[in-house]
C-alpha cells in the first residue's frame, strides 16, 4: 500500500460517539432499530430521532449499508452496515469486504470526506479481530486508491488490544513500502 494511503489511515482507541468526523459507521443488525454494543451506544448517543428515520428506511441486508443523519452526535451523518456472524466460512470475509466497501462508496457518493469504523463483526459476531483488521485496512486502501476526495478512514477500537492489532498491522504494511 503507497505511503500517501497509509497517512489517510488513522488508528485511534476510544468511544466512536464522540468523534468530530463527517460519518460513523455504525455496527448494525439487520433491522436497524439498535441493539448492544456500538449499535446501542450510537443510538442512545443521537437521540430517538435515529430511530425514527431507521424506521423508515427498511432494514439493511448483510454486508450492505445504509446512511442516514447524525443527530445529535458530532458527526454529520450515521452509515449503518450490517456485518456477518462468523461461522468460518468464505463468505464471511466477502460479506464483511461489502460492509467496509458499501459504506465507503455511501460516504463519497454524500461527499464525505472523514469516515470513522468500529471492528465491525468483532463483538458478539465472533469475527477474529486479526482477520477483520486485514479486511479493514485492506479495503479501505483500495478504495482510498481510486477516491480521492475521501481526506481521512479512521479505526476507532474500543479496547487496547484490538487498537494493537489495528497498529501492528498498519506497521507492517509501512515496512513493507519501506516507510
Amino acid at each position: 500500500m503507497e505511503k500517501e494511503i497509509i497517512g489517510k489511515l488513522e488508528v485511534l482507541q476510544g468511544d466512536i460517539t464522540k468523534l468530530d468526523v463527517d460519518a460513523i459507521v455504525n455496527a448494525a443488525n439487520q433491522s436497524l432499530l439498535g441493539g448492544g454494543g456500538v449499535d446501542g451506544a450510537i443510538h442512545r448517543a443521537a437521540g430517538p430521532a435515529l430511530l425514527a428515520e431507521c424506521r423508515t428506511v427498511g432494514g439493511c441486508p448483510t454486508g450492505e449499508a445504509r446512511i442516514t443523519k447524525g443527530y445529535k452526535l458530532s458527526a454529520r451523518h450515521v452509515i449503518h452496515t450490517v456485518g456477518p456472524v462468523y461461522g468460518g466460512k468464505p463468505q464471511d470475509a466477502e460479506l464483511l469486504t461489502g460492509c467496509y466497501r458499501n459504506s465507503l462508496t455511501l460516504a463519497v457518493e454524500n461527499n464525505i470526506r472523514s469516515i470513522a469504523f468500529p471492528a465491525i463483526s468483532c463483538g458478539v459476531y465472533g469475527y477474529p479481530i486479526d482477520d477483520a483488521c486485514k479486511i479493514a485496512v485492506d479495503t479501505a486502501g483500495k478504495f482510498l486508491e481510486k477516491n480521492e476526495s475521501l481526506e481521512k478512514v479512521i479505526f476507532i477500537l474500543f479496547s487496547a488490544g484490538d487498537k494493537a492489532v489495528y497498529d501492528e498491522y498498519l506497521l507492517s504494511l509501512g515496512k513493507a513500502q519501506g516507510g
